[in-house]
Protein backbone atom coordinates (compact mmCIF):
# COMPACT_ATOMS: atom_id res chain seq x y z
CA UNK A 1 0.00 0.00 0.00
CA UNK A 2 1.65 3.55 -1.03
CA UNK A 3 1.66 5.86 1.46
CA UNK A 4 -0.92 8.49 1.61
CA UNK A 5 0.40 12.26 0.14
CA UNK A 6 -1.26 15.32 1.31
CA UNK A 7 -4.45 16.20 -0.54
CA UNK A 8 -4.45 18.66 -3.51
CA UNK A 9 -4.30 21.48 -1.88
CA UNK A 10 -5.50 23.97 -5.10
CA UNK A 11 -8.41 21.78 -5.93
CA UNK A 12 -9.95 22.51 -2.35
CA UNK A 13 -8.71 25.95 -2.73
CA UNK A 14 -10.67 26.48 -6.02
CA UNK A 15 -13.66 24.91 -4.97
CA UNK A 16 -13.49 26.59 -1.64
CA UNK A 17 -13.46 30.17 -3.83
CA UNK A 18 -16.36 29.10 -6.09
CA UNK A 19 -18.64 28.01 -2.79
CA UNK A 20 -17.65 31.74 -1.16
CA UNK A 21 -18.23 33.42 -4.37
CA UNK A 22 -21.48 31.46 -4.93
CA UNK A 23 -22.96 32.28 -1.54
CA UNK A 24 -22.54 35.92 -2.41
CA UNK A 25 -24.12 35.61 -5.67
CA UNK A 26 -26.94 34.03 -4.54
CA UNK A 27 -27.45 37.07 -1.94
CA UNK A 28 -27.25 39.53 -4.46
CA UNK A 29 -29.15 37.91 -7.20
CA UNK A 30 -31.92 36.97 -4.86
CA UNK A 31 -32.13 39.58 -2.34
CA UNK A 32 -35.03 41.61 -4.69
CA UNK A 33 -37.05 38.42 -5.51
CA UNK A 34 -37.43 36.72 -1.78
CA UNK A 35 -37.58 40.73 -0.64
CA UNK A 36 -41.16 41.14 -2.24
CA UNK A 37 -42.28 37.51 -2.82
CA UNK A 38 -41.50 35.82 1.03
CA UNK A 39 -40.83 39.26 3.07
CA UNK A 40 -37.39 38.33 3.62
CA UNK A 41 -34.80 39.61 1.36
CA UNK A 42 -32.08 37.05 3.37
CA UNK A 43 -34.46 34.07 2.47
CA UNK A 44 -31.88 32.37 0.25
CA UNK A 45 -28.93 33.51 1.78
CA UNK A 46 -30.14 31.57 5.19
CA UNK A 47 -30.82 28.86 3.21
CA UNK A 48 -27.60 28.81 0.76
CA UNK A 49 -25.63 28.67 4.16
CA UNK A 50 -26.73 26.09 5.88
CA UNK A 51 -26.15 23.67 2.72
CA UNK A 52 -22.68 25.32 2.03
CA UNK A 53 -22.39 23.84 5.79
CA UNK A 54 -23.86 20.32 4.71
CA UNK A 55 -21.59 20.07 1.96
CA UNK A 56 -18.31 21.28 3.88
CA UNK A 57 -19.06 18.65 6.06
CA UNK A 58 -19.94 16.53 3.18
CA UNK A 59 -17.00 17.19 1.24
CA UNK A 60 -14.71 16.59 4.41
CA UNK A 61 -16.70 13.06 5.77
CA UNK A 62 -15.80 12.01 1.72
CA UNK A 63 -12.34 12.74 1.35
CA UNK A 64 -11.81 11.44 4.95
CA UNK A 65 -12.76 7.75 3.30
CA UNK A 66 -10.71 5.69 1.08
CA UNK A 67 -12.36 5.91 -2.17
CA UNK A 68 -12.36 2.25 -2.43
CA UNK A 69 -14.56 1.65 0.35
CA UNK A 70 -17.03 2.50 -1.98
CA UNK A 71 -17.70 -0.19 -3.85
CA UNK A 72 -19.08 -1.99 -1.24
CA UNK A 73 -22.52 0.05 -1.37
CA UNK A 74 -21.92 0.19 -5.43
CA UNK A 75 -25.06 -1.93 -5.68
CA UNK A 76 -27.06 0.22 -3.26
CA UNK A 77 -26.47 3.31 -4.37
CA UNK A 78 -27.03 2.35 -7.71
CA UNK A 79 -30.94 0.73 -6.74
CA UNK A 80 -31.57 3.50 -4.63
CA UNK A 81 -31.27 5.66 -7.28
CA UNK A 82 -33.27 4.23 -9.36
CA UNK A 83 -35.93 4.24 -6.66
CA UNK A 84 -35.86 7.26 -6.04
CA UNK A 85 -35.90 8.70 -10.11
CA UNK A 86 -38.96 6.27 -10.28
CA UNK A 87 -40.61 8.04 -7.13
CA UNK A 88 -40.24 11.63 -8.23
CA UNK A 89 -42.49 10.58 -11.29
CA UNK A 90 -45.47 9.19 -9.14
CA UNK A 91 -47.62 11.32 -7.31
CA UNK A 92 -44.95 11.62 -4.83
CA UNK A 93 -42.85 14.15 -7.06
CA UNK A 94 -42.93 17.81 -7.00
CA UNK A 95 -43.88 20.11 -9.78
CA UNK A 96 -42.21 23.35 -10.51
CA UNK A 97 -41.99 25.45 -13.44
CA UNK A 98 -44.00 22.59 -15.50
CA UNK A 99 -41.57 19.71 -14.30
CA UNK A 100 -41.45 17.06 -11.71
CA UNK A 101 -38.08 16.72 -10.50
CA UNK A 102 -38.32 17.22 -6.63
CA UNK A 103 -38.96 14.83 -3.76
CA UNK A 104 -39.49 16.00 -0.17
CA UNK A 105 -41.78 17.52 2.43
CA UNK A 106 -42.73 21.71 2.16
CA UNK A 107 -39.83 23.90 1.77
CA UNK A 108 -36.95 20.68 2.10
CA UNK A 109 -37.00 19.23 -0.95
CA UNK A 110 -33.77 17.37 -3.51
CA UNK A 111 -33.19 16.24 -6.75
CA UNK A 112 -33.14 12.37 -7.15
CA UNK A 113 -31.15 13.37 -10.33
CA UNK A 114 -28.59 15.08 -8.25
CA UNK A 115 -28.24 11.71 -5.98
CA UNK A 116 -28.14 9.52 -9.49
CA UNK A 117 -25.04 11.14 -10.70
CA UNK A 118 -22.84 10.66 -7.47
CA UNK A 119 -24.60 6.82 -7.38
CA UNK A 120 -23.61 5.85 -11.28
CA UNK A 121 -20.23 7.03 -10.84
CA UNK A 122 -19.60 5.03 -7.50
CA UNK A 123 -21.42 2.00 -9.21
CA UNK A 124 -20.29 1.55 -12.85
CA UNK A 125 -16.19 2.54 -11.82
CA UNK A 126 -16.64 -0.16 -9.38
CA UNK A 127 -18.20 -2.24 -12.15
CA UNK A 128 -15.27 -1.84 -14.41
CA UNK A 129 -12.88 -2.32 -12.01
CA UNK A 130 -13.97 -5.49 -11.65
CA UNK A 131 -14.40 -6.51 -15.13
CA UNK A 132 -10.71 -5.28 -16.21
CA UNK A 133 -9.97 -7.04 -19.37
CA UNK A 134 -13.40 -8.03 -20.26
CA UNK A 135 -14.06 -4.42 -21.15
CA UNK A 136 -12.66 -4.75 -24.27
CA UNK A 137 -15.66 -7.17 -25.12
CA UNK A 138 -19.02 -5.81 -26.55
CA UNK A 139 -21.29 -7.93 -24.28
CA UNK A 140 -19.47 -7.33 -20.96
CA UNK A 141 -17.55 -3.70 -21.57
CA UNK A 142 -20.25 -2.39 -23.53
CA UNK A 143 -23.84 -3.63 -23.93
CA UNK A 144 -24.53 -3.33 -20.01
CA UNK A 145 -23.30 0.22 -19.88
CA UNK A 146 -25.38 1.08 -22.91
CA UNK A 147 -28.32 -0.41 -21.18
CA UNK A 148 -27.32 1.73 -17.87
CA UNK A 149 -27.27 4.70 -19.95
CA UNK A 150 -30.73 4.13 -21.21
CA UNK A 151 -32.58 3.55 -17.84
CA UNK A 152 -30.51 6.92 -16.12
CA UNK A 153 -31.63 9.23 -19.21
CA UNK A 154 -34.98 7.57 -19.77
CA UNK A 155 -35.92 8.24 -16.05
CA UNK A 156 -34.32 11.69 -15.72
CA UNK A 157 -36.12 12.65 -19.68
CA UNK A 158 -39.50 11.86 -17.94
CA UNK A 159 -38.99 15.06 -15.16
CA UNK A 160 -38.55 16.27 -17.98
CA UNK A 161 -34.99 17.35 -17.90
CA UNK A 162 -33.31 16.60 -21.07
CA UNK A 163 -29.77 18.64 -20.05
CA UNK A 164 -29.45 16.67 -17.06
CA UNK A 165 -29.85 13.40 -19.22
CA UNK A 166 -27.65 14.42 -21.37
CA UNK A 167 -24.92 15.22 -18.93
CA UNK A 168 -25.14 11.79 -16.94
CA UNK A 169 -25.07 10.07 -20.40
CA UNK A 170 -21.77 11.92 -21.21
CA UNK A 171 -20.46 11.31 -17.76
CA UNK A 172 -21.19 7.79 -18.26
CA UNK A 173 -19.64 7.62 -21.74
CA UNK A 174 -16.65 9.27 -20.68
CA UNK A 175 -16.03 6.68 -17.94
CA UNK A 176 -16.60 3.90 -20.09
CA UNK A 177 -14.30 5.23 -22.61
CA UNK A 178 -11.21 5.37 -19.88
CA UNK A 179 -12.35 2.16 -18.95
CA UNK A 180 -10.87 0.36 -21.58
CA UNK A 181 -13.28 -0.02 -24.74
CA UNK A 182 -11.91 -0.34 -27.62
CA UNK A 183 -11.40 2.51 -30.34
CA UNK A 184 -14.18 0.76 -33.00
CA UNK A 185 -16.63 0.50 -29.76
CA UNK A 186 -16.30 3.74 -28.98
CA UNK A 187 -16.19 5.50 -32.29
CA UNK A 188 -19.69 3.72 -33.15
CA UNK A 189 -21.52 4.22 -29.91
CA UNK A 190 -19.79 8.17 -30.58
CA UNK A 191 -21.33 8.29 -33.82
CA UNK A 192 -24.71 6.58 -33.22
CA UNK A 193 -25.02 9.40 -30.34
CA UNK A 194 -24.32 12.26 -31.95
CA UNK A 195 -26.91 11.08 -35.13
CA UNK A 196 -29.79 9.84 -32.62
CA UNK A 197 -29.20 13.86 -31.05
CA UNK A 198 -29.35 15.20 -34.68
CA UNK A 199 -32.34 13.33 -35.19
CA UNK A 200 -34.00 14.12 -31.98
CA UNK A 201 -33.42 17.85 -32.75
CA UNK A 202 -34.42 17.60 -36.56
CA UNK A 203 -38.07 16.06 -35.40
CA UNK A 204 -38.74 18.50 -32.51
CA UNK A 205 -38.04 21.38 -35.38
CA UNK A 206 -39.77 19.95 -37.74
CA UNK A 207 -43.07 18.87 -35.46
CA UNK A 208 -42.98 23.18 -34.50
CA UNK A 209 -44.57 22.12 -31.66
CA UNK A 210 -44.15 22.41 -27.72
CA UNK A 211 -42.04 24.33 -25.64
CA UNK A 212 -37.98 22.50 -26.71
CA UNK A 213 -38.69 23.67 -29.91
CA UNK A 214 -39.39 27.54 -29.04
CA UNK A 215 -36.71 27.04 -26.91
CA UNK A 216 -34.04 26.38 -30.01
CA UNK A 217 -36.14 29.04 -32.47
CA UNK A 218 -35.58 31.30 -29.49
CA UNK A 219 -31.68 30.70 -30.19
CA UNK A 220 -31.48 30.81 -33.37
CA UNK A 221 -33.72 34.30 -32.89
CA UNK A 222 -34.10 35.35 -29.86
CA UNK A 223 -35.65 38.71 -31.17
CA UNK A 224 -38.01 37.13 -33.23
CA UNK A 225 -40.13 36.76 -30.08
CA UNK A 226 -38.81 39.06 -27.49
CA UNK A 227 -41.38 39.21 -25.01
CA UNK A 228 -42.26 35.40 -24.89
CA UNK A 229 -39.79 32.88 -25.72
CA UNK A 230 -36.69 35.08 -26.41
CA UNK A 231 -37.34 36.89 -23.49
CA UNK A 232 -34.70 34.94 -21.06
CA UNK A 233 -31.93 35.09 -23.81
CA UNK A 234 -32.29 38.99 -24.09
CA UNK A 235 -32.44 39.76 -20.59
CA UNK A 236 -29.07 37.43 -20.15
CA UNK A 237 -27.27 38.72 -22.74
CA UNK A 238 -28.51 42.70 -21.52
CA UNK A 239 -26.80 41.64 -18.33
CA UNK A 240 -23.69 40.26 -19.89
CA UNK A 241 -23.62 43.30 -22.16
CA UNK A 242 -23.84 45.99 -20.20
CA UNK A 243 -21.28 44.58 -17.15
CA UNK A 244 -18.48 46.15 -19.36
CA UNK A 245 -15.00 45.41 -17.93
CA UNK A 246 -15.44 45.98 -14.46
CA UNK A 247 -19.16 45.23 -14.46
CA UNK A 248 -21.62 47.23 -12.40
CA UNK A 249 -20.45 47.07 -8.99
CA UNK A 250 -21.79 44.03 -6.46
CA UNK A 251 -25.57 44.24 -5.81
CA UNK A 252 -26.40 46.71 -8.12
CA UNK A 253 -27.50 44.67 -11.02
CA UNK A 254 -30.32 45.67 -13.42
CA UNK A 255 -31.71 42.50 -14.56
CA UNK A 256 -32.40 40.75 -11.34
CA UNK A 257 -35.29 42.92 -10.47
CA UNK A 258 -37.95 40.94 -12.36
CA UNK A 259 -36.15 40.96 -15.57
CA UNK A 260 -34.45 37.84 -15.75
CA UNK A 261 -35.64 34.31 -14.91
CA UNK A 262 -33.82 32.88 -12.42
CA UNK A 263 -30.97 35.14 -11.52
CA UNK A 264 -30.30 32.74 -8.47
CA UNK A 265 -30.03 29.45 -10.50
CA UNK A 266 -29.89 29.03 -14.49
CA UNK A 267 -28.85 32.50 -15.13
CA UNK A 268 -26.70 33.34 -12.37
CA UNK A 269 -23.45 33.94 -14.61
CA UNK A 270 -25.40 36.57 -16.04
CA UNK A 271 -25.47 38.63 -12.95
CA UNK A 272 -21.99 37.70 -11.68
CA UNK A 273 -20.92 39.69 -15.68
CA UNK A 274 -23.55 42.18 -15.16
CA UNK A 275 -22.24 42.79 -11.51
CA UNK A 276 -18.52 42.04 -11.37
CA UNK A 277 -18.01 42.78 -15.29
CA UNK A 278 -15.61 40.51 -17.70
CA UNK A 279 -12.98 40.41 -14.88
CA UNK A 280 -15.55 38.79 -12.52
CA UNK A 281 -16.72 36.52 -15.24
CA UNK A 282 -13.54 35.52 -16.44
CA UNK A 283 -12.09 34.94 -12.74
CA UNK A 284 -15.02 32.23 -12.44
CA UNK A 285 -13.95 30.67 -15.97
CA UNK A 286 -11.15 30.58 -14.74
CA UNK A 287 -11.50 28.90 -11.53
CA UNK A 288 -13.40 26.44 -13.20
CA UNK A 289 -10.67 25.67 -15.58
CA UNK A 290 -7.84 25.38 -12.52
CA UNK A 291 -10.49 22.92 -11.06
CA UNK A 292 -11.11 20.81 -13.81
CA UNK A 293 -7.53 20.64 -14.76
CA UNK A 294 -6.50 19.27 -11.05
CA UNK A 295 -9.80 16.57 -11.35
CA UNK A 296 -7.76 15.58 -15.26
CA UNK A 297 -4.38 15.65 -13.37
CA UNK A 298 -6.02 13.67 -10.38
CA UNK A 299 -7.86 11.55 -12.82
CA UNK A 300 -4.35 10.55 -14.83
CA UNK A 301 -2.32 9.80 -11.86
CA UNK A 302 -4.99 7.73 -10.01
CA UNK A 303 -3.05 4.44 -8.68
CA UNK A 304 -5.82 2.07 -9.93
CA UNK A 305 -8.48 1.88 -12.72
CA UNK A 306 -10.86 2.98 -10.06
CA UNK A 307 -9.89 5.74 -8.66
CA UNK A 308 -9.00 6.87 -12.11
CA UNK A 309 -12.65 6.11 -13.86
CA UNK A 310 -14.00 7.59 -10.73
CA UNK A 311 -12.14 10.97 -11.21
CA UNK A 312 -12.94 11.07 -14.66
CA UNK A 313 -17.08 10.83 -13.99
CA UNK A 314 -16.44 13.36 -11.07
CA UNK A 315 -15.01 15.58 -13.78
CA UNK A 316 -16.80 15.24 -16.27
CA UNK A 317 -20.23 16.08 -14.41
CA UNK A 318 -18.86 19.33 -13.36
CA UNK A 319 -17.21 20.09 -17.07
CA UNK A 320 -20.20 19.49 -18.89
CA UNK A 321 -22.83 21.32 -16.25
CA UNK A 322 -20.22 24.50 -16.36
CA UNK A 323 -20.19 24.47 -20.10
CA UNK A 324 -23.85 24.43 -20.52
CA UNK A 325 -25.00 26.73 -18.13
CA UNK A 326 -22.66 29.25 -19.47
CA UNK A 327 -23.32 28.34 -22.78
CA UNK A 328 -26.81 28.93 -22.02
CA UNK A 329 -26.30 32.10 -20.32
CA UNK A 330 -24.05 33.66 -23.32
CA UNK A 331 -26.99 32.39 -25.95
CA UNK A 332 -24.52 29.97 -27.24
CA UNK A 333 -26.67 27.22 -27.06
CA UNK A 334 -30.90 26.87 -26.35
CA UNK A 335 -32.50 27.62 -22.76
CA UNK A 336 -31.96 24.67 -20.76
CA UNK A 337 -32.30 24.54 -16.84
CA UNK A 338 -28.59 23.60 -15.74
CA UNK A 339 -27.35 24.82 -12.28
CA UNK A 340 -23.82 26.09 -12.04
CA UNK A 341 -21.79 23.53 -9.83
CA UNK A 342 -21.23 24.87 -6.77
CA UNK A 343 -22.45 28.28 -7.64
CA UNK A 344 -26.08 28.61 -8.81
CA UNK A 345 -28.67 28.09 -5.80
CA UNK A 346 -29.97 24.51 -4.71
CA UNK A 347 -29.11 22.66 -1.98
CA UNK A 348 -29.11 18.99 -3.34
CA UNK A 349 -26.87 20.09 -5.62
CA UNK A 350 -24.14 21.69 -3.80
CA UNK A 351 -24.14 18.75 -1.21
CA UNK A 352 -23.77 16.24 -4.39
CA UNK A 353 -21.01 18.51 -6.33
CA UNK A 354 -18.60 18.98 -2.56
CA UNK A 355 -19.38 15.07 -1.95
CA UNK A 356 -18.26 14.38 -5.32
CA UNK A 357 -14.95 16.92 -4.58
CA UNK A 358 -14.29 14.94 -1.21
CA UNK A 359 -13.93 12.12 -3.41
CA UNK A 360 -11.68 13.62 -5.74
CA UNK A 361 -9.87 15.28 -2.92
CA UNK A 362 -9.30 11.54 -2.00
CA UNK A 363 -8.08 9.76 -4.50
CA UNK A 364 -6.05 13.15 -4.98
CA UNK A 365 -4.16 11.42 -1.96
CA UNK A 366 -3.04 8.14 -3.50
CA UNK A 367 -1.45 9.76 -6.10
CA UNK A 368 1.85 11.44 -7.19
CA UNK A 369 0.67 14.76 -8.26
CA UNK A 370 3.29 17.82 -8.38
CA UNK A 371 1.49 20.13 -5.22
CA UNK A 372 3.99 22.66 -5.55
Amino acid sequence: MARKQPQDFILFISVCMLVIIGIIMVFSSSYSYTLVNMNDGYYYLKRVLIWSTVGTFAMIFFSRINYWHWSKYANLAFVVSIILLIAVLTPLGITRNYAQRWLGVGSLTFMPSDIAKLASIIFISTSISRKKEKMQTFSQGILPYLLIMGLYFGLIYEQPDFSTAFVVVVMIFAMVFVGGIKFSHFMAIATTGVTGLIAMLAVILLTGKGYKTDRITAFIDPWQDPADTGFQVIQSLLAIGTGGIFGRGLGRSVQKHFYLPEPQNDFIFAIIAEELGFIGGATVILLFMVLIWRGIKIAMSARDIQGCVMATGIITMIAVQVMINIAVATSSMPVTGMALPFISYGGSSLVTFMASIGILLNISKHTNLDRS
